[in-house]
């Protein structure tokens, strides 16, 4: 079982979410500018809810990522670095109709990263970095306990209209 997210793998995450967030809050404020990071966001999150598969298995891997690489920029910045766990938590699981959604979600954002430039490329890579990461803590994961739910109901309604005869 992975150990989850470190002190010095959320300073990562922290970093990157930062490094995304600034030129947003120090620029215009589009909403636009956070397109991609927030594409990304949204499948990492969504990927910690899949139990297995590619998305699960790159979820699973991304905490020891962060508090491999954390522990290098952690301890390189100030001499000390911290393997102390943060708490952990899960938001939920995904119903096969949830799990629909989540690949319809994994596709769009698939699309979107290959018709993107390479800064959006590297935002939507760092937003599914973060959001794989933080949303292992117990803190997002608690803020986001909605988003199973929303996903399974989505996805039971896309099937049930798509089952009924009135669909199109």
């Amino acid at each position: 079982m992975n150990p989850g997210l470190t002190l010095t793998g959320l300073a990562l995450s922290l970093i990157i979410l930062w490094a995304n967030l600034r030129p947003w809050w120090t620029g215009s404020r589009d909403p636009k500018m956070l397109a991609a990071f927030g594409q990304g966001s949204i499948l990492g999150a969504l990927a910690t809810l899949c139990s297995g598969g590619l998305l699960g298995w790159l979820a699973g891997c991304a905490p020891g990522i962060a508090n491999t690489a954390g522990d290098k920029v952690v301890s390189g910045a100030t001499g000390s670095a911290s393997s102390a766990p943060i708490a952990r938590a899960t938001m939920g699981t995904l119903t096969p109709e949830g799990a629909l959604i989540v690949a319809l979600v994994t596709a769009a954002v698939i699309f979107a990263w290959r018709k993107a430039a390479k800064d959006d490329k590297k935002r939507i890579a760092g937003g599914a970095f973060c959001g794989a990461t933080l949303c292992v803590t117990a803190g997002v994961a608690g803020a986001l306990t909605f988003l199973p739910k929303l996903v399974n109901d989505a996805g039971a309604q896309l099937v049930a209209a798509l089952s009924s005869g009135g669909a199109l």
